[in-house]
């Protein structure tokens, strides 16, 4: 793949990053810290009448156009900029919707800004083990019941997209769920940053045929760029926090010069530099193979993985090397910090991840040795 941004991407970053300086700058964050809002509507409203609402959406379903490599790197400009908007969730379920029949109407309405979506898939457990809900076939359309905890944007979003197991075969499969839905409840919850979460009761929800949105390819595929997303944003948040570290240990006096030029401090810093360009290089790897229609499970566990990596050690490096000012709640560092553990769990951590590669590895390696047509370590 070419690192290179043609002049599409280019304008694309450049647009994102003019937008995020504009509305996401250390008073404006600060005043929307204190007004108890969810999000920035009028940051929110600027990204729909400035097509960024549509990115990777295919021009055919009312979208920009781009794909996952140009959602990337606008996610990662979100990231950051610490912009409290909903993105990145309504980007990646806007997507999947796209994918499916008759879902026009929600998709524009993402595209438009007129529409938040959630994404319900419950951390790891919608990949490797059962989802936590249950769908069942009734007549042609389907009853949805269970808990879904901590979903993002989950009160205020308009359509939840759910993963939940088929009650009549145990595979799992994703479902799009208004929120006016009669018999789901939601409930608000409290995480590390101020993204807004939700508790999510399904009821016997009733939901019409059309709400299926595929089996447990399309929510594996729907799972992946979420991940791949998620280590986007990571980029931008350690990349960004990396940054304000130089910037202040370069300025920080101790001992009559700057702390920067102390080879401790530097060391550190090198040693976060590195992870932040690993993060970098395989998120941008991960998208890219998206784009050619590769879903590659070690690749994508890969990225996730540099970004719980990179997101517990750097935002560590950058609130210790700003010694009392990293705690100041007032100064701007805590809150990279915090948007850096929300994430790095997310979808998993870095164990899990390991978990992951190993398991595709594996797996690759299993299905090469089949192909070779022995049982024999052919290596």
């Amino acid at each position: 793949m070419d690192f290179a941004l043609n002049d599409d991407q280019q304008a694309l970053v450049e647009l994102a990053r003019k937008i995020m300086a504009d509305h996401c700058h250390n008073d404006a964050l600060q005043k929307f810290a204190s007004s108890g809002a969810a999000y920035d509507p009028v940051l929110w409203r600027t990204l729909a009448e400035t097509g960024l609402t549509g990115v990777g959406i295919p021009q055919e379903a009312q979208g920009t156009g781009f794909g996952m490599i140009e959602t990337a790197f606008l996610l990662e400009a979100a990231g950051s900029a610490l912009a409290p908007v909903p993105l990145r969730d309504t980007l990646i379920g806007a997507r999947v919707l796209a994918d499916a029949h008759e879902q026009a109407v929600w998709v524009a309405k993402a595209v438009n800004g007129d529409l938040i979506i959630a994404n319900a898939v419950d951390t790891t457990g919608a990949i490797d083990h059962a989802p936590p809900c249950t769908a069942q076939r009734a007549g042609e359309g389907w009853t949805l019941s269970g808990v879904c905890t901590a979903v993002p944007y989950g009160l205020e979003a308009g359509l939840i997209i759910v993963a939940a197991r088929l009650a009549d075969s145990k595979e799992a499969a994703l479902f799009a769920v208004p929120a006016d839905a009669p018999g789901m409840t939601r409930h608000a919850q409290q995480g590390t940053d101020l993204t807004p979460l939700a508790e999510l009761q399904f009821n016997q929800v009733t939901l019409a045929k059309t709400a299926y949105l595929g089996g447990a390819a399309q929510l594996a595929r729907h799972c992946a760029r979420l991940r791949v997303a998620l280590a986007a944003s990571q980029l931008g948040v350690v990349a960004d926090a990396l940054r304000r570290t130089a910037s202040y240990t370069s300025e920080r006096i101790q001992f009559g010069r700057p702390i920067g030029s102390m080879q401790a401090v530097q060391q550190r810093a090198a040693d976060a530099y590195i992870q932040v360009e690993a993060l970098r290089s395989t998120v941008w790897r991960a998208a890219w193979l998206i784009d050619q229609d590769i879903y590659d499970e070690a690749e994508i566990a890969t990225a996730k993985y540099w970004a719980a990596l990179a997101g517990h050690t750097v935002t560590h490096t950058a609130q210790h090397q700003h010694g009392g000012m990293g705690a100041d709640i007032t100064y701007p560092i805590h809150r990279y910090f915090l948007a850096a553990r929300h994430i790095e769990s997310a979808l998993g951590g870095a164990q899990p991840m390991l978990a992951a590669i190993g398991a595709a590895v594996a797996a690759g390696r299993a299905r090469r040795l089949s192909a070779i047509g022995g049982g024999h370590d052919a290596v």
